[in-house]
This record gives C-alpha cells, structure tokens and sequence, in this order.
C-alpha cells in the first residue's frame, strides 16, 4: 500500500481544513514546496497535491505550485481541485503532475471525464469520489448530490476507472480515524478498483487496517502535521507495496 502526503493549498501556503469547511483553516507551512522535499528526503514517493482555491473557484488556481514542486522533487504527484475544462487538465498535467483527480467535474459533467478516460487513459485520471453522509459532494465540499457512492462509481468503473480516491468529508481533518467499514464495503462491490483511502487516518494502526482492507494507497494528511505519524515511522511501513 502506497503511502501518499497530502499537501492542501490556499494562497500558496500549506493548510489543513477540518471537514472541509474554509472556515477552519490551520496553516502549516508558507511553502509547499519544502514540505514537498521533506516528504521526499524521508523516502515517500507520491504526493496528492490539493488546490483548495481552485475547488472553490471551479478552475485551476494553484498551478504555479504544483510547477515547482514538481520541477525541484522526483515525487508523483497527482493533483486535484478546479479541474473543470480541457484547458485546466492541460495545465495540470503540463504544470508536471503525474496524475488527475476529478471528482466534481465526473459527478456534474460525466461524459466530459470519459472522454478525457479515452484521451489521457485511466493510468493519468483519478477519479474523485468526495462523500458526506454517504452522498457525493462537489465544488470544494461545498455542495451534495443526490448519488449515492455505491451508484456514481457503478457508472465510472464500467468505463474503465481504475483508481479511485474516496475521502469521507466528516473524517477528514479530524483524526478520529478511518471509514473503514465504508471501505470495506467498497472493496467487496468492486475488487477491480485501486481505492485510495482519504480521511481521518490518524495513527500507524490505521494504516496498518487500511492494508489489511486491500486499500492500494492512504492519503495522510493532519497526522502528520500534527505529529501523530512521523515520516521515519513512515520509513519502516511497507508503503511502496
């Protein structure tokens, strides 16, 4: 299981928010891209970079970051937030990300993220599925569907969506650990997905359960901030799989 940092972005800096709510911001970091190095000089290998300004604009805001982290470190970094058109996919994958996640743009505009599918392949998209009471939400977190998780990926894994990061919003920032029985659910219903794990991880332990699970990668973000995980604990986790 792959272990992936997450880097959050508002206004260049490198934040967390909790439950995805822009009110309760915490910065962490003036510059991402020195974040980005320690991960980097610790072993990891990839990196979710988030635009938190894009999602909430519906473009791609935070490019220039990704340009420089991606320019000054070897990680494989896959980007998501404000990708919303053809011309902010380009920008993203020419800014140097290695990988896409799209998640309001799939739940609004489907057949938008299939062509892209047919264009880019699944190796380059990822497929955003962002929960809040079990519903897809989308536009920064800030707006909920009515599609139930179970029916959105139905529609995408039969198109050939290979990965998927799935982040239940009321986990996410607050380190109360994992939703592992929704994960669980998810890998039953589809064994073919990489399903990368997003939200509340909090402890070595609940790495070791998202493994257990079958989880191809977790996303871990405030823990490490915080210093509930440390990157030379990190070390010695078997995070390349």
């Amino acid at each position: 299981m792959f272990i992936i940092p997450a880097i959050d972005v508002i206004d260049g800096k490198c934040v967390r928010l909790e439950q995805g709510q822009y009110d309760r911001k915490q910065i962490y970091h003036d510059d991402p891209l020195e974040m980005a190095k320690m991960f980097e000089d610790h072993g990891i290998e990839r990196l979710h970079l988030v635009d938190l300004d894009g999602a909430k604009a519906s473009h791609v805001v935070n490019w220039k970051v990704l340009e420089r982290i991606a320019s000054n470190t070897s990680l494989r970094i896959d980007f998501g937030g404000g990708i919303k058109s053809q011309k902010d996919l380009e920008i993203v994958f020419n800014s140097g990300a290695k990988q896409a996640t799209g998640g309001s743009i799939a739940a609004e505009k489907p057949e938008l993220f299939f062509d892209w599918l047919d264009q880019f392949g699944a190796e380059k998209l990822i497929l955003g599925a962002d929960l809040k009471d079990g519903f897809v939400a989308t536009r920064g977190w800030l707006h909920t569907t009515d599609k139930s998780w179970s029916g959105f990926l139905e529609g995408f894994m039969d198109k050939g969506v290979k990965y998927v990061i799935c982040t239940d919003i009321s986990k996410d920032g607050m380190l109360q650990g994992p939703s592992l029985t929704l994960y669980k659910e998810m890998m039953e219903q589809y064994p073919e997905m990489q399903l990368i794990a997003s939200g509340g991880v909090s402890s070595m332990e609940d790495l070791e359960e998202l493994r257990e699970i079958g989880c191809y990668g977790a996303i871990v973000g405030k823990a490490i901030y915080e210093k509930n995980i440390s990157l030379a604990d990190l070390k010695d986790f078997n995070y390349a799989g």
